[in-house]
């Protein structure tokens, strides 16, 4: 009985019961081995403040540009000069809506058109060595960094190069760039009815200058004839409501650019347009041969017809062209005050001081670094001894280290 019981209390001993670790012990434990923490430490950290001599510098250049601001339209105020056609050229003031127009401006900074044309400008694919525009944009929107200025507003383009003189050329650059790509694209809505009423205004003048040639040959062929009080004021007001018919047009097509058929001034200007068809329909005038019928023919001559047909176009054409003309300035005047498309707030200047390696942040990241190795190191020997004190996690470590065998040992069995 008292031999059994001795080998049972040797079990006991042999296989102490689990201690567990306390926040003391491990104070404890990284206090004896101070000095190892702080010697990697220091190791690390001058190793990262060697590494900040050793890399190459990069330097960071920035500019700031100012994005179109929406504004209401300054048309209204207009109106009132234009007379009796003011109203038909009325487009009213209505925004795009845009939650936030810097979002747009950001999207068309990070273009593909706008990357390629700053990809020939530098000759990137050069410079990057890239077989491939696609690389070399790739590579240019690692260097680039285009912050939306959510807080003030203004959008800030940084590029990062070794040579800061071109860090600062490839930073202005790319505003310059974007300023021709988005010179031509109707991202307010004043350059939208700008846009679209300088095509219209371009089609109307060459109509015209038909019309007036068309005019022209007629008289040469036919002779000079006059037309009668009567005659003249019939076909000026024919061609001055089909005129204002296809000025209504135009202009509800422009507004669709911009504003949804739920828009009121849309609306409107839809109703206006069926109010004016209504009337050219009581008049006859909405037919080719509206004018024929409003003048007496009686004796008149095949050559008088020819050239009434001919001098009421050149009216027609005329009251088109006077209207759109003067939409497409109100267009250009409200465009003039949302300001240019792109206003610069700051141009980009060589830097004076490099932005990559940063001694102060290599030197913090050297040290936390350091203590990281030094203190994890420190912990996982003091558990492997904990572990190689135990009988039954010696064993284990034991059985590893044998699934593992020395080159020596493999040596030997060879």
């Amino acid at each position: 009985m008292s031999r059994s019981s001795e080998t049972i209390a040797e079990k006991v001993t042999e296989v102490p019961a689990e201690e567990e670790i306390s926040l003391l012990d491990l104070l404890v434990v990284l206090s004896r081995n101070r000095r190892f923490i702080l010697k990697t430490t220091i190791s690390v950290t001058l190793i990262a403040l060697i590494a900040t001599f050793v890399l190459p510098n990069k330097y960071t250049a920035s500019t700031a540009i100012l994005p179109p601001q929406q504004s209401s339209s300054v048309g209204s105020a207009l109106m009132a000069q234009l007379g009796a056609l003011g109203s038909l050229a009325s487009l009213g003031g209505s925004s795009m809506g845009l939650k936030n127009p810097n979002d747009l401006q950001v999207a068309l900074l990070k273009s593909q058109t706008v990357e390629d044309a700053m990809v020939d400008r530098f000759h990137l694919m050069n410079l990057f060595h890239a077989t491939l525009r696609s690389k070399a944009r790739k590579k240019l929107e690692s260097i680039v960094a285009i912050d939306s200025g959510s807080k003030d507003g203004i959008i800030r383009i940084s590029v990062t190069q070794h040579d800061p003189k071109l860090a600062a050329d490839m930073a202005n650059g790319y505003v310059e760039e974007f300023k021709k790509y988005s010179s031509g694209l109707a991202v307010t809505e004043a350059s939208q009815r700008r846009l679209f009423f300088e095509g219209q205004l371009a089609e109307a003048k060459d109509n015209l200058a038909k019309a007036e040639e068309d005019l022209k040959k007629t008289e040469q062929r036919t002779g000079l004839i006059q037309l009668d009080s009567q005659a003249r004021a019939t076909i000026g007001l024919v061609a001055d409501l089909r005129g204002q018919i296809a000025a209504k047009e135009a202009q509800i097509a422009a507004m669709r650019t911009y504003a949804t058929d739920e828009n009121p001034e849309l609306q409107i200007a839809i109703q206006q347009l069926a109010g004016l068809q209504a009337q050219a329909k009581k008049m006859g005038a909405s037919t080719e041969s509206a004018t024929n019928s409003l003048i007496p023919k009686g004796n008149m001559q095949e050559a008088a017809l020819e050239y009434v047909r001919r001098y009421r176009d050149v009216k027609y054409y005329e009251t088109i062209f006077e209207l759109i003309a003067r939409q497409y300035e109100i267009a250009k005047v409200d465009e003039a005050k949302q300001g240019a498309i792109i206003q610069i707030v700051d141009h980009a200047t060589v830097p004076d001081h490099r932005s990559f390696p940063s001694k102060l942040i290599f030197t913090l990241v050297g040290i936390f670094l350091g203590l990281f190795i030094g203190i994890t190191y420190v912990l996982a020997k003091e558990g492997l001894v904990r572990l190689s004190h135990n009988p039954a996690e010696s064993e284990r470590i034991q059985a590893l280290r044998e699934a593992f065998p020395s080159r020596g040992r493999q040596k030997g069995i060879g």
